[in-house]
């Protein structure tokens, strides 16, 4: 019983960080109508500014956070106006110019700061949580309340906003909202910069407790690529389901069978769910 608790816990937590990950990704296709691979790196950029300045004693974990979204926000702004906005008659070769900010990522974090072992940052808050016999460390357990505060301001902005049912309505119809007065262009650059900041705060809140190395961006975005497509391309409702169901899943069989096959189990959802729903779990036509 202890131990199915400990796993409900592990998989909450999981689920909100695959959410912070899967729904910057996908306003990005829903918007922009581009698939961006870099996501995963904007994220690993994203904790390496926290081990620049909270591990390095300069300032506070909160603000190194809030310093980690901003520079985040500028470099996805960048890749937005040099990459996306010239390609934006050819998505696929977008596409491709992201995977291309992989490795320029990558390589430029691994010849600035070395590949080596992995960044120590230390815990902003010690110690664990007891529920009944499950522990969680209290650096994860933030993350519900910070991530949940997040995707709740969000869902507050595209819904109640009139910016956010703006950037709603280029969703969904570009044309029809071009001719309804909204700027395509600022729309982009909104859903860029909430994309990049979802990302490079996700990093930031979980460099305690992640490995961080130029290289961890690639499970992050396996990760969020499978929970996006799972919940319909462009969803934001559906990545967030799509993440609670991917994230209890993975926890629960990684916890009872083995993490490969857990690994395993997660592709072949996306193979289920692509044979019966092709859209995905809230994905349009």
């Amino acid at each position: 019983m202890e131990l199915a608790l400990q796993t409900v816990v592990n998989s909450g937590i999981a689920s909100i960080f695959y959410a912070l990950m899967a729904i910057g990704f996908t306003l990005i296709f829903g918007v922009m109508g581009v698939l961006n691979f870099a996501h995963g790196e904007l994220y690993m950029l994203g904790a390496y500014v926290v081990w620049l300045t909270y591990a390095k004693g300069l300032v506070p974990f909160p603000v190194s956070v809030m310093i980690a979204a901003a520079i985040i926000i500028g470099i996805g702004l960048a890749m937005e106006r040099g990459l996306f906005r010239p390609m934006r008659a050819n998505p696929f070769m977008g596409a491709i110019m992201s995977i291309g900010m992989i490795f320029i990522l990558q390589v430029f974090v691994a010849t600035t700061w070395h590949v080596g072992l992995m960044k120590h940052i230390p815990p902003y808050i010690r110690g664990a949580l007891e529920i009944f016999g499950a522990t969680a460390p209290w650096q994860r357990v933030v993350l519900v309340p910070a991530a949940a505060v997040l995707l709740g301001g969000l869902w507050f902005f595209v819904r109640r906003v009139r910016l956010g049912r703006a950037l709603r309505a280029v969703a969904q119809d570009p044309d029809a909202a071009s001719l309804q007065g909204i700027s395509i262009d600022k729309m982009r650059i909104l859903a860029m910069a909430i994309s990049a900041g979802l990302a490079g705060m996700a990093g930031a809140i979980m460099s305690p407790v992640m490995r961080v190395d130029p290289y961890m961006g690639h499970p992050a975005l396996i990760i969020a690529f499978i929970v996006t497509v799972v919940g319909g391309m462009g969803s934001i409702e559906g990545a967030l389901l799509a993440s609670f169901i991917y994230g209890f899943m993975i926890s629960f069989i990684t916890t009872y069978v083995d993490g490969t096959i857990a690994t395993i189990v997660g592709v072949l959802l996306l193979f289920v769910v692509l044979a019966i729903r092709p859209r995905g779990l809230f994905g349009r036509a």
